[in-house]
């Protein structure tokens, strides 16, 4: 059985990897625009503090308004960045639009051009949402990535696939699950995934 070693027993190479070509650019391209002004580097940690905390948890706070609220759900399908700025949440610089999963329905959400994405409500992106395997595969065989990620339908719920682009992003809104009558939002959104909000799974029973 191999064994890894401590890590004060790495080289350093194989701790820190080498810097690829975009992040020697990002850094070039930072370092000017500190320099020359642009943005100060206060603002700059700022705004990455910003990015890291937004959380799937936003997303799963929208979708438990949906289900407790047909009216809130109405709007939120009709017009997803209207619906959601209604709850204080940015919605982002492109539209968003909600997709609601239903007994007969499922939509999946993917990116088939590079790996747009609902940062805004989601955070960030899982690796596999931005791989050329999903990304191919989720238009040729739904289905069968469904499948792999545990999620069987039957022949007759009919499958939508969404390509989302850099002017779009979807959000899907899974079934609520039976049995969960009464509960507050708070308890709701425990239900909700990121695997659910992009179609991959269903909502926690």
């Amino acid at each position: 059985m191999l064994q890894a070693p401590k890590d004060h027993e790495l080289p350093r190479d194989r701790l820190v990897p080498p810097a690829g070509y975009y992040e020697v650019m990002e850094s070039a391209l930072r370092e000017l625009l500190l320099e020359k002004g642009i943005f100060t580097a206060e603002e700059l940690n700022r705004e990455v503090e910003t990015m890291e905390a937004r959380s799937p948890a936003t997303g799963s706070k929208i979708v438990a308004r949906a289900w407790v609220d047909p009216a809130y759900k109405a709007r939120l399908l009709a017009d997803g960045s209207a619906a959601v700025a209604e709850l204080g949440i940015a919605p982002g610089p492109y539209h968003l639009i909600a997709l609601e999963n239903t007994e007969t329905l499922h939509n999946l959400v993917v990116c088939t051009l590079c790996s747009c994405y609902p940062r805004f409500i989601l955070g960030v992106p899982p690796a596999w949402y931005k791989s050329q395997e999903y990304r191919r595969r989720a238009v040729r065989d739904p289905r069968g990535v469904l499948a792999e990620f545990g999620v069987s339908l039957p022949d007759s719920v009919e499958l939508r696939v969404h390509d989302s682009n850099a002017d779009m992003r979807y959000l899907v809104i899974p079934a609520r699950p039976k049995g969960t009558e009464g509960w507050s939002e708070e308890k709701l959104a425990a239900l909700v995934t990121r695997d659910g909000m992009i179609g991959t799974a269903q909502a926690k029973v």
